[in-house]
């Protein structure tokens, strides 16, 4: 009867404890409430008078980075001066043309007369010039040629690298999109649980009223919700800092939030197909765009040799010139008949061979040599990259489809070991401890499936990037795709 008294009297303080803390706060909270509500009516308002953008989907997340991207732009630049640089060397090929006219107005020299006595005389002229020379390359130890191949071929590698680094932003975008989706789900579940959690603390409140649980469970129920409160709260803020990272991708207005479509994590079930890894290499090198555009800068700078080399032979020049005067004096014909009688031109065919440079020929040589030789390792450096790279992914993607399948057997388990627990927490058979634990591995094993999910899409990604087998979408921008 003693204990009897005591638990009561533990119920009633117990009680006390609670009530005046619920009315404490519910006398803070109120306020409160309105004071906000207050202050945010304006800003409310001001939203309401502007709608919210359209969820994206992933593709037209990628046709916006690809319109915004600054690497996109520096690839088009540089494209846009290897073809420039080729049409120069073409040029080479093409003889020079130029045009010069000069007119002298007063032009005084003095001599000697060849009379005796000798006396100065004084000449006042005024001049009329034009001429025009071309000039014409032969030869010139094959510079010419090596530098239009090399432009050729720095010409083609630069849209190679403008394509790669188109597939370059569609994996991005794709990564940060699918990062946006798992830690939107992971947010939903997250409050699933906080809302389970809730429920339970209302059911142990009540159960603890009646006496069939003890006052700990509470306050141990309570904590728990707290957590729930917690871990929501969190995966909120990895949620927003994902849909940033998304929008800092897209380069669009940051004044804007940035909304996504949703897309269920059972869609990409349908990835659920085994790679192997020596067809991926295979692929990926017969693909990849810049291994294609590696191997043909390596061979732009082996022309360079060529070019750096040139310098070794003699060069041979045509040129031609032709030039007419004119003297506007009163007794002389007219300046339009001089300029056709006094015609003279040159036909001029030189050689110039530099016999000697003070070595700074075979340092030319040596440089190009040393730069086509770096060019090879690179090269070869992204050949051997490219092949771990691979087998790594191959592997991870493998292992992300084993991992879906353990994540559903899990799954299955924690929710009928959880509904088991629950249905003897709440008849009072199970204790704090047991359903916690069960929700605890319920909340995990949810996440864990997603988890699974999403990271298979991710290693999916990876591997079309890899092999450079992710298709680069058209031209066409999104503003016209929609018009």
């Amino acid at each position: 009867m003693q204990s009897n008294r005591q638990q009561d009297n533990g119920r009633k303080d117990g009680h006390q404890r609670l009530e005046p803390v619920s009315r404490t706060t519910s006398r803070h909270i109120v306020p409160a409430i309105l004071a906000i509500i207050v202050m945010a009516a304006p800003l409310l308002a001001a939203a309401a008078g502007k709608p919210r953008p359209e969820p994206l989907t992933l593709d037209e997340c990628i046709h916006i980075a690809l319109e915004q991207a600054t690497d996109i732009r520096r690839a088009e630049y540089n494209r846009e001066l290897r073809g420039a640089e080729v049409l120069k060397n073409y040029g080479q090929f093409l003889p020079s043309i130029s045009v010069n006219a000069s007119y002298t107005p007063v032009s005084i020299s003095r001599s000697y007369s060849t009379v005796s006595p000798p006396t100065v005389l004084k000449t006042s002229t005024e001049t009329l010039s034009l001429g025009v020379t071309t000039s014409l390359n032969l030869f010139n130890g094959f510079r010419n040629y090596a530098d239009l191949q090399g432009s050729l071929q720095r010409k083609d590698a630069s849209e190679l690298t403008l394509a790669r680094a188109q597939e370059t932003i569609v994996y991005d975008v794709t990564q940060a999109y699918y990062q946006v989706l798992l830690n939107r789900e992971l947010l939903r579940i997250a409050r699933e649980n906080l809302s389970a959690s809730e429920a339970l603390l209302q059911l142990t409140r009540r159960q603890y009223e009646i006496g069939l649980k003890p006052v700990t469970d509470f306050y141990q129920q309570e904590a728990e919700t707290a957590n729930s409160e917690l871990a929501a709260i969190k995966a909120e803020n990895t949620l927003r800092q994902s849909r940033i990272a998304l929008q800092k991708r897209l380069q669009s207005d940051p004044r804007e939030e940035v909304r996504i479509e949703q897309v269920p994590p059972e869609q990409f079930r349908e990835l659920d197909t085994p790679v192997a890894a020596d067809n991926l290499v295979q692929t990926a090198l017969d693909r990849r765009r810049d291994l294609q555009g590696a191997s043909l800068e390596t061979g732009a700078a082996k022309w360079d040799i060529t070019s750096a080399a040139s310098s070794r032979w003699p060069s041979l020049d045509l040129s031609f010139t032709y030039g007419s005067n004119a003297y506007p004096q009163n007794s002389l014909p007219p300046v339009d008949e001089q300029l056709s009688d006094l015609t003279s031109y040159s036909l001029v065919l030189s050689m110039n061979w530099n016999l000697f440079d003070g070595f700074l020929t075979g340092y030319g040589i040596e440089q190009a040599k040393t730069a086509y030789l770096n060019r090879m390792l690179d090269e070869d450096d992204l050949r051997r990259t490219i092949v771990l790279d691979l087998r790594l992914a191959a592997g991870d993607y493998n292992a992300a489809r084993e991992q879906i399948t353990a994540a559903e057997n899990t799954l299955r388990a924690a929710e009928k070991a959880f509904e088991t627990v629950e249905r003897k927490y709440e008849l009072g058979a199970a204790t704090f401890v047991e359903v916690n634990a069960a929700r605890a591995s319920l909340v995990t094993a949810r996440s864990e499936k997603a988890q699974a999910l999403y990271n298979l899409a991710l290693q999916k990604n990876i591997l079309d990037f890899l092999t450079g087998s992710r298709p680069i979408p058209t031209t066409l921008t999104y503003r016209e795709e929609h018009e």
